[in-house]
């Protein structure tokens, strides 16, 4: 997981956190707030579990938001593992960096936000294209959802 950063057509600053699975590809969140707490974090990361299941482990760098003890207190209580990048080594978390590069390139860049429901709106119908429409080489060119779960292309795992 990490955060993306871009603006509203008013000037006012975006977060988003971006959650994905190493394994499929598979975006789970792509969730958008003016600010973002720990408590927010782990406020996604539930609703995100729920649909999905808890992962072993997650990857993250050490921002603020990452290293609270409301993010290491829930990772306790739910058994996993909070797996931090080296500061300054953005290479130990390449899958995240590489999803945010399409993401910026092929969603923030490409698009205006009026608000914030209108970039929610935006956000959500680009990452259901990556995870249902786009196949990608790294899986052997297959969408990431049909590698989660072959019998339901397009509904979640």
């Amino acid at each position: 997981m990490d955060f993306v950063h871009d603006q509203l057509v008013t000037g006012r600053k975006l977060r988003v956190l971006t959650v994905m699975d190493t394994f499929s590809r598979f975006s789970l969140v792509v969730d958008l707030r003016f600010n973002y707490k720990g408590e927010d974090v782990v406020r996604t990361l539930d609703q995100a579990c729920k649909l999905f299941g808890y992962p072993k482990s997650i990857r993250a760098d050490n921002g603020p938001e990452f290293i609270s003890r409301d993010l290491d207190l829930w990772a306790y209580q739910n058994d996993v593992i909070l797996d931090f990048s080296r500061p300054g080594k953005p290479t130990n978390n390449v899958f995240i960096v590489s999803f945010n590069g399409k993401f910026r390139a092929e969603c923030l860049n490409t698009h205006w936000f009026l608000n914030l429901d209108d970039a929610r709106s935006k956000l959500e119908e680009w990452r259901r294209d990556y995870n249902e429409a786009r196949p990608h080489s790294a899986i052997g060119y297959k969408t990431p959802i049909s590698l989660l779960n072959p019998k339901a292309e397009h509904h979640p795992p």
